[in-house]
C-alpha cells in the first residue's frame, strides 16, 4: 500500500466533512466499501474512500435520503447506465423538496398569523388567555388565527 492508502479513519472525516461514526456507519450498511486494515487493526482508507465519502456527503448535504445516495452510488460504479437514471432520482427529490417547501410556507403563515393575533388581541396581557396557546389546543381543522379575540379582556 502507498502513502494514499494509509490515510487513518480521523484524517479521511476530516478531509470529508464526515464523522467517524457516520464513516462507519457507511461501511456497515454497504455504502462505502470495508477499509483495509493495519496489522494492528487499524482502519486505513485512500483516495477512492476519501472521493465516495465526499460524494455521499454532498448528497445528504442536498437531502437525498439513503436509498438514493445508495441509488447514486450504483450509477458512479455503473458509468455506462444511463444519465436519465441520475435526473429521474435527482426530479422526484425536488418534488419532495417542493412539498417541504409549500408545507414550510403554510406553516410560516400559520406562525404569523399567531403573532400578528397575539399582537392584536392580547400582548403583555396573561398567558393562560394568551390566543397563540389557545389556538394550538383546536384540532388542525378547527384551529383559525382569530384577531377578535382578545385575551387580556
Amino acid at each position: 500500500m502507498n502513502a494514499v492508502n494509509h490515510l487513518s479513519i480521523g484524517t479521511v472525516a476530516k478531509q470529508t466533512g464526515c464523522t467517524v461514526p457516520t464513516i462507519r456507519y457507511y461501511e456497515e450498511i454497504g455504502l462505502l466499501p470495508l477499509a483495509d486494515r493495519s496489522d494492528s487493526g487499524q482502519r486505513l482508507y485512500g483516495g477512492a474512500a476519501a472521493r465516495r465519502l465526499t460524494f455521499i456527503r454532498r448528497c445528504r448535504d442536498f437531502g437525498f435520503s439513503i436509498e438514493q445516495v445508495r441509488e447514486l452510488v450504483s450509477l458512479v460504479d455503473e458509468p455506462d447506465r444511463p444519465c436519465t437514471e441520475v435526473r429521474d432520482i435527482a426530479a422526484v427529490h425536488l418534488g419532495e423538496v417542493r412539498k417541504k417547501l409549500d408545507e414550510l410556507r403554510e406553516l410560516e403563515a400559520s406562525l404569523a398569523g399567531f403573532v400578528t393575533s397575539c399582537n392584536a388581541a392580547c400582548a403583555g396581557g396573561a398567558s393562560v388567555d394568551c390566543t397563540i396557546l389557545e389556538d394550538l389546543t383546536l384540532p388542525k381543522s378547527k384551529a383559525e388565527v382569530s384577531p377578535s379575540r382578545c385575551c387580556s379582556a
